[in-house]
């Protein structure tokens, strides 16, 4: 493909990403030096411009004015904005898809999967509103009621990678949303034109249902933007969605100024296969975990601790699958894999592949470039590798489509073998042993934030708590109780007596 024809396409992108902002009523940004660019050609969306020190305080004190205001709301009233922000997403589902695609290089069964996860967690948002619960507990003192109360935190801060360039941000600020919070949302610089989509969104739903559009606020650029949310202290919370490098690098930050941090980091999730496994059921799972996303998800599959008696008859199966899987443009049908986000991650993804066989690692296949739109796309085979023993290359995770096999003899040892890595986000195991598939989930199983049978690593629900162990950051985002770190909580001593017994039984005077 020439030049000319490469630029041509980056154009056509860049046209199609002007009418659906347009579409969604967003005001094209200012250019600027912060260039929104397209994995699928690797040329330019649209130029934007980047906050500066002084933009973003005013952002941060906005969403600080606004919340005196909005924690006063009663949550069921709050979740309004976000029932009508839900609604705006199904009308405009297919365009943001499409933005995400443009944008992340999703295929656009997995982009329209991540707007329906936000209106999803849009909607669990909503019936959570009604159930901000505090408990009630009994006194030791007659005539007193003891008891807890929620109450809204303060500014949320929020910052979110490329890979999930909307879903990440949703979790957060629905739930905020409706726990009284206000939101000042730094996106990934790879992905500033699917926020300002969001963004566009969440302020006309705002103004929908009569509520102040300052509640949220959008703040754009590298890394000094996100330093300024890091180290205000008017961000009572920062929910950072990132590397291990990022995670460690913000929480003595904010720890240091004894504001709240909530990290998603890194994971290198593993899938133990037993040999009684459904391998049918076994390799579908795999292929997608270690494949889908191009391998850039937090939850992507990165081991295969498979038992040696059936090794080399999993092996050939993905193999064959690998074979089968479409690598190309992501906008065209069929297409199963995308590109990578940039050269840097293909760059990664072939040191990776000659340190497996400088440790004595085999390629079984794929890890090949394939040079399909032009020189600054990277589209890259999903590699399959079979590797003699846990490396510490093996304990890194590469954020690109390398699934690294291992063998093992013993359940204990496949268990040893998932947990002996620096995160514990995501895992799995493929049996039908029950006793194993216990074993697994117990407390001596994995060490995993979440933990699957018959299941890959990826695609988690909304309803349960999302997040991880160890490297990982400890946060908990989405689903079930994670509302929790998202507010403050108060504890109530109500004495309806007309005495003034001391706890303790203490006497004093």
């Amino acid at each position: 493909m020439t030049q000319t024809v490469t630029e041509h396409f980056s154009e056509q992108l860049s046209l199609r990403a002007r009418a659906l902002l347009h579409g969604m009523g967003a005001e094209l940004p200012t250019p600027g030096t912060l260039l929104a660019r397209s994995p699928i050609s690797g040329g330019i969306l649209l130029p934007l411009t980047i906050d500066t020190p002084t933009t973003v305080d005013a952002a941060i004190g906005r969403a600080a004015g606004a919340f005196p205001a909005w924690r006063t709301v009663p949550a069921p009233v709050r979740a309004a904005v976000v029932r009508r922000l839900a609604e705006l997403l199904v009308a405009h589902q297919g365009a943001l898809a499409e933005l995400v695609t443009l944008e992340a290089g999703k295929i656009s069964a997995e982009a329209l999967g991540e707007v329906q996860e936000m209106i999803d967690v849009c909607e669990f948002a909503i019936g959570l509103s009604r159930q901000l619960y505090g408990a009630t507990m009994p006194s030791e003192r007659p005539g007193h009621r003891l008891m807890e109360t929620w109450h809204p935190l303060g500014v949320v801060g929020v910052i979110s990678a490329f890979n999930f360039p909307v879903a990440v941000w949703a979790w957060n600020t629905a739930i905020a949303l409706v726990c009284g919070d206000t939101v000042v949302w730094k996106p990934s610089e790879t992905t500033p034109l699917t926020a300002l989509a969001c963004h566009t969104l969440l302020r006309r739903a705002a103004v929908d249902v009569g509520v102040n559009p300052e509640v949220h606020q959008l703040v754009q650029g590298d890394a000094t933007v996100g330093h300024a949310l890091v180290d205000d202290p008017r961000v009572a919370l920062l929910s950072a969605t990132g590397s291990v490098r990022m995670g460690a690098a913000v929480a003595p930050r904010v720890a240091a100024r004894f504001g709240r941090c909530l990290l998603e980091l890194g994971g290198n999730n593993a899938a133990i296969v037993a040999p009684s496994a459904d391998l049918d059921l076994a390799v579908r799972g795999i292929v997608f975990a270690a494949a889908g996303t191009a391998g850039q998800r937090c939850t992507s599959l990165r081991r295969l601790i498979v038992h040696r008696s059936i090794a080399d008859e999993v092996v050939g199966r993905i193999a064959a699958a690998y074979t089968q899987l479409r690598v190309g443009n992501p906008l065209e049908e069929g297409v199963l894999v995308g590109p990578l986000i940039d050269e840097r991650a293909y760059t990664a993804m072939q040191e990776a592949l000659v340190r497996a066989g400088q440790e004595g690692g085999v390629i079984v296949c794929g890890g090949e470039r394939v040079d399909l739109i032009g020189p600054d796309a990277y589209y890259a085979r999903p590699a399959l590798v079979r590797m003699p023993k846990h490396t510490e290359l093996v304990r890194e995770e590469t954020f690109a489509p390398i699934l690294y096999v291992l063998t093992y003899d013993d359940f204990d040892t496949a268990i040893a073998l998932n947990n002996d890595v620096p995160q514990g986000l995501s895992s799995s195991v493929f049996t039908l042993d029950q006793r194993e598939a216990e074993r697994f989930l117990s407390a001596d199983g994995s060490d995993c934030g979440i933990a699957n049978v018959n299941i890959g690593t990826s695609g988690a629900e909304i309803g349960g708590a999302f997040g991880g162990e160890k490297n990982t950051g400890g946060g908990r985002e989405s689903g079930s109780d994670s509302w929790k770190a998202y507010m403050r909580r108060a504890t109530n001593t109500i004495n309806y007596s007309t005495e003034l017994p001391l706890a303790q039984g203490i006497h004093f005077g």
